[in-house]
């Protein structure tokens, strides 16, 4: 295990620094994040197949028609998150898929509530983070376009596929003060989009272009 979490090859040390040096020219700025990433070895996270293309700043798949986001959307959709806070106290993921993205901000907030309607994808990931050894992550196999009440108010949402229009109930669950970050849109229209609860309601912001998988209902 100590050599697969290392790295060889086109997984090593040496390979996943090009990865952040190509996020500083991308113009990420946060060190913290920065520092997560450079250390969370994101080629776990997928087939051995495709491993060896795991610090390349592109989509990969993981089965189930999901993929595992480029490097530089995990880092820009953090650096958004905490933009406001710098430290958040409780993150709603909705889409765990493989699990990479829940370990980034498992390491940047008190607690991570991770939602994912494909069973087999929580079962991987859920294996991934306990590898890594990370404990404050609460999973929970279900529609993502219902959240995770129980634990609301979140003062972080991270949403990983886009809906056509963003979920009334997940803009419930935002605390005051709190960000959403989740891209909106169908097909190939889609755009990330910062949402901000206030004491009077919702400040959205449109941020750039993106490519992500559907917003998908039900669970399999």
């Amino acid at each position: 295990m100590i050599q697969s979490l290392q790295g060889i090859g086109m997984t090593s040390r040496r390979t996943r620094e090009r990865m952040i040096n190509r996020l500083k020219d991308q113009g990420i700025t946060s060190n913290k994040i920065l520092d997560v990433m450079r250390n969370t070895p994101r080629h776990i996270f997928m087939d051995e197949a495709l491993a060896s293309r795991a610090y390349e700043d592109t989509a990969l798949p993981i089965g189930y028609n999901q993929t595992i986001s480029q490097p530089y959307i995990v880092a820009r959709m953090t650096e958004l998150l905490l933009e406001t806070s710098g430290r958040l106290t409780k993150v709603l993921e909705i889409g765990t898929g493989c699990g990479y993205q829940s370990a980034v901000l498992a390491q940047l907030a008190d607690h991570v509530y991770s939602v994912e309607r494909i069973l087999p994808l929580q079962r991987k990931a859920k294996g991934h983070l306990w590898n890594l050894k990370l404990k404050n992550v609460s999973f929970l196999h279900s529609d993502g376009g219902w959240g995770w009440p129980d634990y609301a108010p979140f003062d972080g949402i991270l949403v990983a596929a886009a809906p056509t229009e963003i979920p009334e109930m997940l803009l419930q669950q935002m605390a005051i003060g709190g960000v959403m970050i989740i891209p909106v849109g169908h097909g190939g229209s889609q755009e990330l989009q910062r949402v901000i609860r206030t004491v009077s309601g919702y400040e959205i912001e449109s941020l750039e272009p993106v490519v992500f998988v559907p917003f998908l209902s039900g669970k399999e």
